[in-house]
């Protein structure tokens, strides 16, 4: 049976103050300022990472790595599609295919879409040839057109028995 998940997230940018770094699809990236979050607010992992677990109709990562847990505070968003795909596979599925998006004005990620794609086929378990990651801008509107924060979606395409 073939099953197909959506994900969608959205973070701010953090206060300069408090120095958080850019991750993108597990990707530190050169910017003034990162995203707000209680992991390491990887936009693009937590849009996959819940693309991939309602394929297999469970609930999101608010649901399974709620900011309420302190002990995964500050956790690499690869983990979070790592454990994601463990749980898929605990019901014999087998992730087929992903393909997402990043909605942000800035950073251009051109120069760091290999080593994301690398990474997060890595942490799915799947051939990068599997991997589409694109991005596009806002065209200026909205909280993300005016540079208040990031958004990213997802699509999963995952394969379990009948």
């Amino acid at each position: 049976m073939n099953l197909c998940g959506i994900g969608y997230d959205i973070h701010q940018f953090a206060q300069p103050s408090d120095r958080r770094k850019l991750v993108l699809g597990g990707v530190e990236i050169p910017h003034p300022v990162g995203l707000d979050g209680h992991s390491d607010a990887d936009v693009l992992c937590h849009a996959i990472a819940d693309a991939v677990l309602g394929a297999v109709g469970e609930l999101d990562i608010g649901h399974h790595f709620p900011n309420t847990d302190e002990s995964i505070r500050g956790i690499s968003s690869l983990e979070i599609v790592r454990r994601s795909a463990a749980i898929v596979s605990a019901q014999g599925g087998r992730i087929v295919n992903i393909d997402s998006t990043l909605i942000a004005e800035a950073p251009k990620i051109g120069p760091h879409l290999a080593t994301m794609r690398a990474n997060v086929a890595a942490a799915l378990g799947i051939d990068v040839k599997r991997v589409g990651i694109k991005a596009t801008t806002n065209e200026r509107l909205g909280s993300i057109g005016r540079r208040e924060g990031m958004a990213a979606m997802a699509v999963a395409s995952v394969e379990l028995p009948d």
